[in-house]
């Protein structure tokens, strides 16, 4: 039945992050329980001593949220304004779990006359009878807040280690503590609550000396297990234990005088006594359950069982001995954070969620455990379900009350691509942390032009120095595409800083990491919007129409790609086999999203392959996506398909991008002005050669065939797509030519022996010659072509019978232009710089603006006019757009590397060409005669005298306001500054071309074998994000993480498994299965790390049974 409730209430209800996720008739059925509730200005909604069991929503009106100090004191966290809500998913799971129980410091008053909405929680349980996967996937979900939220928060940025957990039994109420004598008890009943440590937080400590715990273990069974396990004793830990994997068995050595048989029952009666543990720790009836799921390692003292960030870790529980669990932060050594003791277990939350492990495990002394592999545990989860709600309790009851508090605070909230997060000059209330997505951050000037300002990816904070410094929001932020948050309040980091202010201290590192970072950031008016490349994680490759190869093309991109960082191609066939027959549906939204997330964790880029249609999975791509590509082929028809008309109205700000394709053998690109006026929405564009291959048509699997061998192969760096690939993940190389007249010519012999050194070149510009040489090249792509045709050209200037025609009334200039111009239609004719297949930039001296023109559009032959007219000898151009006056570039940036730079470029190559001898002059006085000056040159007995000429002082001149800038760029940390030795050479030796050009090769060679003895090169071509990938992937496990939805573990619902699909490896979704004897599809309600178990003991890869064990035993 269908609430009577409003529409907009509606949406308030499924704005709740634990609600947006339900079936309809499961959240119509909630909406049944909701209350509406009015209150005062001053009225306590909530206040400590009552029961913490319902979600408010404010539908009018505004709320306050404070807590209460240890002494007494209240302290304000935030405000609740209407279409906020109220709640602590803690508290859900608590009521869920059957240990509800009531606020110790948190209140909530209105502030004025408000309207709620409360939603009791024990209309969960009520609403759950009927839905039991529901149940199951919302504590998945509270579990995943709880890490990737509440902890990635507090501990991530904040430092915080010791006060999120509970660090030992001692510190939990008497009723929370494993009774020894009768096992753990059931953790279904009431085990009390932690009102006592509601008001205090353990202070921060170093970790306990190692103590003897069999004064912790009266009871007969304790004292019977350890008198096992001290004979156990005789038996060594392999030294290798430590890079073994956790879930194998560890060798070890019989005791000399104990027989065989003596030794097998001893393992015997020690699994069966652990497996009785475990049962009760699960709530499990049958301990029979654990027969064949359960291992029982030994750990020497100092051993570490599992390290922060790996995959796939199970769940421990000690028999005998102490495991410290340990959390470092950035600049500092691991802090101890709580100890497990004998009867207690480790590595749920990691189980719950599907995520890996948040922190260090360490044997502090010798240990015994038992270790319940995720794949054991989620097949015992699908015949008893409750066991969830009692591992959900072991993981809430060990959260500190602090981090309880706090969860009130903080907020996971979604923003959907293209609105809006806070706007310029909005009041600073808050910190934002990005979990997953991209948000972009605008100004407005007070001419009223928007400017782009930076992008914030995954982990980045948003806003926190106006919140710290209580200013105006400096400027307007946006979603580039579907993105979450967490929203720490202004009030709640005081609060935290009050309490713990070592926070401080972290905070402050944060801060200079931004300064540093905006510190090295060049400032200009010219950055390009499509330069935001530096941290993209998710691509989104869509089709112009059906006719396009996408499926090669991604598959060529991600081979390209791979040699910058580990790569992953998602498509919807790979979603469903992957991750299961539902995955893409409502309800699995937010274990989709973090499984997504994850995968930007483990891979430098995701590659999302859209459909040819519009279908549910290309509208995922394309709000997932960081940066859209858009691809054609070059030469069809340009107009719009269906899918791009979609995205011309999609409210996406993501970064757009067209890439168009060639065939190697085919003509070069035209027609790119028609294919961009018709998509005036995307940045910038590609001209990409694709091999054959791409082209070919074949069976979907004889692609993914082909690929599987093309990626046993190495990228070729200098091909096309090897460009678009260092484009994408920021590491762009670029050429710049600085201007120098006839001089300029030895960047022809510097990009021949550049080609020889194997260096490529994905950028390219300059200035006067450079934009010239430049130009042929990015037509070219060839050192010897270019050669050639600047070499004819050359000639064509040295022809003086062609320049005295060329010679004017010199009011303007010396020469008309009509002969220049006339050699630069014949270098370029009508080519468009859009139809070059490198980009390529010229610089322009705007006298009518008094200002620098960058040109990367229009006719090539007229720019690169502009950019080398220099006065007296050209007139200035008078551009066709907007018929202001172009003279020389070399007037304003003879050098133009930080343009390049600001265009995307991560690597500039400088070659500089322009006059560099010193300038040592006579001092003639106050005045000079032409006269007397003429006569000391005549003279051969008169002593000579330094004195500029005209043309030397407009030379002079003409280098003036470029010279500081030209210091910042050979001083800079991206620009390598090359200055070939053709300072003898004059700017009007055209006719030495075949001179300069060896100059110019010759110093080239020199300097590019020096660069390969050296690592210039190797750096050069290295991505640094990577190696921040790797720094942070330290530790972790090559397995990938599996999608583990355990509400479909629970119902049995059916993947359906895809016709196209051939996955070989986890870690590769695009390769053949063909040649597979055993089945790599998945059984009904099988979980990855299910089917991963299940082909292992299909090879004989795995020995899980008792006997087995022993059997290795006798080996051993």
């Amino acid at each position: 039945m269908t609430p009577t409730l409003p529409p907009d209430v509606l949406y308030m209800l499924q704005s709740v992050r634990v609600l947006g996720h339900f079936e309809r008739p499961l959240f119509f059925a909630l909406c049944q329980h909701v209350v509406y509730e009015h209150y005062d200005p001053g009225q306590i909604v909530f206040c400590p001593g009552q029961l913490d069991s319902s979600i408010y929503i404010v539908l009018e009106g505004k709320l306050e949220l404070s807590l209460t100090d240890p002494d007494g004191t209240p302290w304000y966290m935030k405000s609740i304004c209407s279409g906020d809500n109220v709640h602590s998913l803690l508290s859900i799971l608590d009521v869920l779990t059957g240990h509800q129980r009531p606020y110790r410091t948190v209140t909530a008053k209105a502030v004025e006359r408000s309207t709620l909405l409360r939603l009791p929680v024990e209309a969960f349980c009520t609403v759950f009878k009927s839905y039991p996967q529901s149940l199951v996937r919302t504590v998945q979900i509270i579990a995943l807040r709880l890490q990737r939220v509440t902890f990635l928060a507090l501990h991530h940025y904040l430092g915080l280690t010791i006060e999120l957990f509970l660090p030992d039994n001692s510190e939990l109420t008497q009723s929370e503590k494993p009774k020894r004598p009768r096992l753990l008890r059931s953790v279904t009943h009431n085990e009390g609550d932690l009102s006592s440590l509601e008001e205090t937080t353990p202070p921060r400590r170093r970790a306990p000396p190692l103590k003897s715990s069999k004064s912790a273990r009266s009871s007969v069974f304790w004292r019977s297990l350890d008198c096992e396990l001290e004979q156990s004793q005789g038996f060594e830990l392999s030294n290798d234990y430590e890079t073994s994997n956790p879930t194998s068995t560890t060798n070890m050595k019989p005791l000399a005088n104990e027989s065989e048989k003596a030794r097998d029952e001893r393992m015997k009666r020690l699994i069966e006594s652990g497996k009785k543990q475990m049962a009760k720790v699960l709530n499990l009836s049958n301990a029979g359950l654990l027969d064949n799921r359960v291992t029982l390692h030994h750990a020497k003292a100092e051993t570490v069982i599992a390290r922060k960030g790996e995959q796939g870790v199970g769940m421990h529980l000690v028999l005998s001995g102490c495991l410290h669990v340990y959390q470092g932060v950035i600049g500092r050594e691991d802090s101890y954070v709580f100890e497990t003791g004998p009867g207690e277990m480790i590595g749920q939350l990691t189980v719950l969620t599907g995520e890996p492990l948040i922190f260090t495990i360490r044997a502090v002394q010798d240990s015994a455990f038992l270790c319940l592999s995720r794949a054991h545990f989620y097949q015992i989860l699908r015949s008893h379900p409750h066991v969830l709600l009692t591992v959900a309790h072991s993981v809430a009851r060990r959260v500190s009350p602090f981090v309880r508090q706090v969860d009130f605070a903080i907020d996971w909230m979604g923003v959907e691509a293209g609105k809006e997060l806070y706007r310029m000059g909005d009041p600073s209330d808050c910190t934002y942390i990005a979990l997953n997505g991209r948000l972009r951050s605008v100004i407005t000037r007070p001419d009223g032009k928007k400017c782009v300002v930076g992008e914030h990816g995954r982990g980045e904070l948003i806003g926190m120095v106006e919140a710290l410094t209580h200013s105006p929001r400096a400027t307007s932020v946006h979603a580039v595409r579907d993105s979450e948050l967490a929203k720490v309040p202004d009030g709640a980091l005081s609060y935290i800083k009050k309490r713990y202010p070592q926070v401080v201290t972290r905070l402050i590192h944060i801060l200079s990491q931004k300064v540093l970072g905006n510190l090295q950031e060049p400032q200009g008016d010219y950055t390009d919007p499509g330069n935001l490349a530096s941290n993209l994680c998710t691509v989104c490759v869509l089709p112009c129409n059906s006719k396009v190869p996408l499926t090669a093309f991604t598959l060529e991109l991600k081979h390209a790609l791979n040699a910058v960082g580990p790569t992953l191609v998602l498509t919807s066939d790979i979603i469903r086999a992957r991750l299961g027959a539902h995955a893409l549906e409502s309800t699995h939204e937010c274990q989709l999203s973090t499984w997504l997330a994850q995968q930007e964790d483990l891979h430098r880029i995701v590659l999302y392959q859209t459909e040819s249609f519009i279908t549910s999975w290309t509208v995922r791509c394309i709000r997932q996506a960081d940066c859209i590509l858009v691809v054609g082929l070059g030469g069809e028809d340009p107009a719009l398909g269906e899918l791009e008309s979609f995205l011309e109205n999609s409210p996406v700000r993501a970064l757009k991008q067209l890439v168009l394709l060639h065939h190697t053998d085919g003509s070069a690109p035209s027609g790119t002005v028609e294919w961009l006026n018709l998509r005036s929405w995307v940045s910038g564009h590609f001209h990409i050669r694709a091999p054959r291959r791409v082209f070919t048509k074949r069976p979907l699997h004889k692609v993914h065939e082909l690929y599987t061998r093309v990626f046993q192969t190495e990228a070729d760096r200098h091909g096309d797509f090897s460009r678009l690939a260092r484009a994408l993940t920021g590491n762009t190389i670029a050429l710049v030519l600085g201007g120098g007249g006839a001089r300029g010519f030895a960047h022809v012999g510097v990009i021949k022996s550049l080609e020889e050194a194997g260096i490529p070149v994905d950028m390219i510009g300059g200035t006067s010659m450079g934009a010239v040489v430049g130009g042929v090249y990015a037509e070219e792509l060839k050192a010897v072509e270019t050669k050639q045709r600047t070499s004819k050209w050359a000639k064509m200037l040295s022809s003086l019978p062609k320049t005295a025609m060329d010679l004017t009334y010199p009011i303007a200039s010396l020469l008309s232009g009509s002969t220049f111009n006339g050699t630069l239609r014949s270098l370029f004719g009508e080519r468009q710089i859009q139809d070059l297949w490198l980009p390529y930039f010229c610089i322009s001296t705007d006298i009518s603006a008094s200002a620098m023109r960058i040109h990367r559009e229009g006719c090539l032959w007229r720019y690169v006019r502009a950019s080398a007219s220099y006065t007296p000898y050209l007139p200035p151009l008078c551009d066709p757009r907007d018929s202001h006056l172009l003279l020389d570039g070399c007037y304003v940036n003879n050098l133009p590397a930080d343009v390049a730079h600001s265009l995307g470029a991560r690597t500039v190559l400088a070659v500089d060409v322009g006059q560099q001898d010193k300038w040592d002059t006579w001092n003639y006085g106050d005045s000079l005669s032409g006269w007397w000056l003429l006569w000391k040159r005549i003279n051969p007995w008169a002593e000579k005298v330094k004195v500029p000429d005209m043309a030397e002082l407009q030379s002079r001149l003409s280098y003036v306001s470029g010279v500081n800038q030209l210091q910042l760029v050979k001083h800079s940390g991206y620009c390598e500054y090359l200055s070939p030795p053709v300072q003898r050479f004059s700017t009007t030796d055209f006719h030495r071309f075949q001179e300069i050009y060896d100059v110019g090769y010759d110093y080239g060679k020199l300097i590019f074998t020096e660069w390969y003895r050296g690592d210039v090169v190797e750096k050069m071509l290295q991505d640094r994000s990577s190696l921040e990938f790797y720094q942070q992937q330290e530790g972790v496990t090559s397995g990938v993480p599996g999608f583990t939805d355990l509400a479909e573990i629970v119902s049995c619902i059916e993947p359906v498994t895809s016709r196209h699909l051939f996955p070989e490896k986890q870690e590769d979704e695009v390769t053949l299965a063909e040649d597979k004897k055993v089945s790599v599809e998945r059984n009904a309600c099988e979980t990855d790390e299910e089917k991963t178990l299940r082909l292992q003991n299909t090879r004989g890869l795995a020995k899980h049974t008792e006997q087995n064990y022993l059997t290795k035993q006798r080996v051993h």
